[in-house]
This record gives C-alpha cells, sequence and structure tokens, in this order.
C-alpha cells in the first residue's frame, strides 16, 4: 500500500503536521528534524499527494523554471539541480525557454497569476529587456542570475567579485596581456557580460594595469562555436596571442581551447585559459579546465526555499542571496 503521511510522522516520531511542513517547506523547521522527516520518507518510498495538497491550499504543486537557453551544458546541470531540490521538497518543476524574450516571461506572468503555476524562477539576462520592469503586481517570483534590481528576490553568485577573483589568480600566475572571451558587443549586452567584464577591470585596475578595450572579445552566442569564431577572428586581427584568456563560461573556454590547439599553441605553456560555472565536462577539458565552481544545487535550494517564503508571505521585502564560490585552479593556467 501506498505510504501516508500519518506513516512518516510515525516513523520519524514527529506530527504529521510537521511532515506537512517539512513537505510545504513555508515553517521552519529544526534541520536535524527535517533530516529524520526526510529519511522515513526515503525508507518508505513516500511520495506527496501533489493534487490533495492542491485542493486544500488552492496551489497547483507546479513551479515554472525559465532560463533563456535550454542548449548549453550550464542550463542542463541547473535544470537538474532544480529538479533535484523541488523533488526533496514536494514540488513538481516546469521547464520553459524564454529565448531572451518579454512575450514569453509575460505568458508566464500570466500562467502564475491564472494560478496554473504557483510560482516562477525567472533567469532574464537583462532588466531592460525582462517584463518585471514593466509589470504591476507580480506573481511570487524569484529571479536568479546576475540582473541587479530591487522589485522582487534574487539568487546568484556574485559575477563580479568571483570574476575579479579569477583575474586576481591569472594575474598572480604572471600574466599581464589577458584577453576576455564574453564581453559586451553590440546589442549583447547582458547583465552577465556586463558584470563580469567590470570584475575582469577591477583586478586589472587594482593590479596597476590598464584595461585595453582590445582585449575584450565580443561574443554574441555563448557557445563553444561562437567563442572560437570570436577568438579566431580577434587571433587574425591583432597577430599577438595574449598570456592568458578568461571565458565567460566553460563552454566557450572549449571554443577558445580548440582554436589554440588548431593553431599549434600549448596550454598554459604558450596560453593560460580559464573558464566559469565548473560545469562537469570542465575536469576533463584538455587540459582541464580552471574556472569558477559553485553549487547549483545550493542556488537551487535557496532559490526554492525563498520562493517558499514568499507564497507563504507575499509581503516580503524582496532579498538578494548570495552563492558561495571557488576558484577551481587546474592545469589550465598553472604556471
Amino acid at each position: 500500500m501506498r505510504a501516508t503521511m500519518r506513516d512518516v510522522a510515525t516513523r520519524a516520531g514527529v506530527s504529521p503536521k510537521t511532515v506537512s511542513n517539512v513537505i510545504n517547506g513555508v515553517v521552519f523547521v529544526r534541520p536535524d528534524t527535517r533530516e529524520r522527516v526526510e529519511q522515513a520518507m526515503a525508507e518508505l518510498d513516500y511520495v506527496p499527494n501533489l493534487s490533495a495538497r492542491g485542493l486544500r491550499n488552492g496551489r497547483s504543486g507546479v513551479l515554472a523554471l525559465a532560463l533563456p537557453n535550454l542548449d548549453t551544458q550550464y542550463s542542463a546541470e541547473t535544470i537538474g539541480a532544480f529538479v533535484e531540490a523541488a523533488h526533496g521538497r514536494g514540488w513538481a518543476i516546469q521547464v520553459e525557454e524564454t529565448g531572451a524574450e518579454p512575450q514569453r516571461e509575460r505568458e508566464l506572468l500570466s500562467r502564475a497569476r491564472a494560478h496554473l503555476v504557483d510560482g516562477l524562477i525567472l533567469n532574464p539576462i537583462t532588466l531592460e529587456d525582462s517584463v518585471i520592469a514593466q509589470v504591476q503586481n507580480l506573481p511570487p517570483l524569484v529571479l536568479i542570475g546576475e540582473v541587479e534590481q530591487s522589485l522582487v528576490d534574487l539568487v546568484g553568485v556574485d559575477s563580479r567579485e568571483s570574476a575579479r577573483d579569477m583575474t586576481r589568480h591569472l594575474i598572480a600566475g604572471g600574466n599581464r596581456r589577458i584577453a576576455t572571451v564574453g564581453s559586451p558587443i553590440g546589442e549583447f549586452q547582458t547583465a552577465t557580460a556586463r558584470q563580469r567584464t567590470e570584475g575582469y577591470r577591477d583586478a586589472l585596475r587594482e593590479a596597476g594595469l590598464a584595461p585595453d578595450a582590445a582585449l575584450e572579445i565580443g561574443c554574441d552566442a555563448w557557445t563553444a562555436a561562437g567563442a572560437a569564431s570570436a577568438f579566431a577572428s580577434f587571433l587574425d586581427e591583432t597577430y599577438e596571442v595574449p598570456d592568458a584568456v578568461f571565458s565567460f563560461t566553460d563552454t566557450m573556454a572549449l571554443g577558445v581551447l580548440n582554436v589554440l590547439w588548431a593553431r599549434g599553441l600549448r596550454v598554459p605553456d604558450d596560453v593560460r585559459v580559464a573558464g566559469f560555472d565548473n560545469t562537469v565536462d570542465s575536469p576533463y577539458a584538455v587540459p582541464p579546465l580552471t574556472t569558477v565552481a559553485f553549487d547549483r544545487r545550493d542556488l537551487a535550494s535557496r532559490a526554492i526555499g525563498r520562493l517558499e517564503q514568499r507564497l507563504g508571505n507575499p509581503r516580503l521585502e524582496p532579498e538578494r542571496v548570495r552563492v558561495p564560490y571557488d576558484v577551481v585552479v587546474r592545469e589550465s593556467t598553472r604556471a
């Protein structure tokens, strides 16, 4: 027979109400108690009845996660982290791709207002192109990523500070001519591109090095192919190889590594290369890739937890939550 909430409560030695609080995530539960309840749920193979819960509290049991692009390794890993975190809290995740189009965001907001989903986790690429700055009476919503604003909750890594730390690492290795791949270009002025470029410039100035716009390589598609094309064009135009290249994603760093390999340049002997995101493939690049790492499961848990709090109290003041990060040094930048 299917285990019930009362069965879980008995196994964990708590009340059914405590089990409900753990599942819904709105009321604080002591970590040791939560652990006992979650262990009991796992042992009994308990699955929350989302339909019954929806009838009781008027909710669907579904949260929408909207990312600008689903075709990257980073997106795949982020989706996996959110699905895992949501399942552990009794939610289902509906995944959407916005393509950075305001109309798609507007449709998602409409669904939330119609209670087809209980809340949104949204990753806009700029505030200017997002509907959140244009719509009144927003539904329960949490942003992830780099778009700085005071309208709704934001959970993410400090891109400027982490890019500064990565650039400091490259400078400490004796590199002076450090190029970026992913800096703002033309209409591609994303919040991520701007913040990571500013962090890079901060570290240069701190070290007494003047930022050089010629070394800031724009890339209008944050893919391996897009980075390879942009970096190859840069080398063709300058005829001078930089000491190091800081790519703003690991995926773009793979494109840079490919161009250097094709031209007979060795990494890290001739050029050092760093990325960002610590995707699962980065330790297996040739050579293994230095990168900025953060726990996507932690990001997902914090974002869903904050959305649950907002569902319980819509009047909460917007909060900015920073996820810890590390610079993981591998062979691609070793001296």
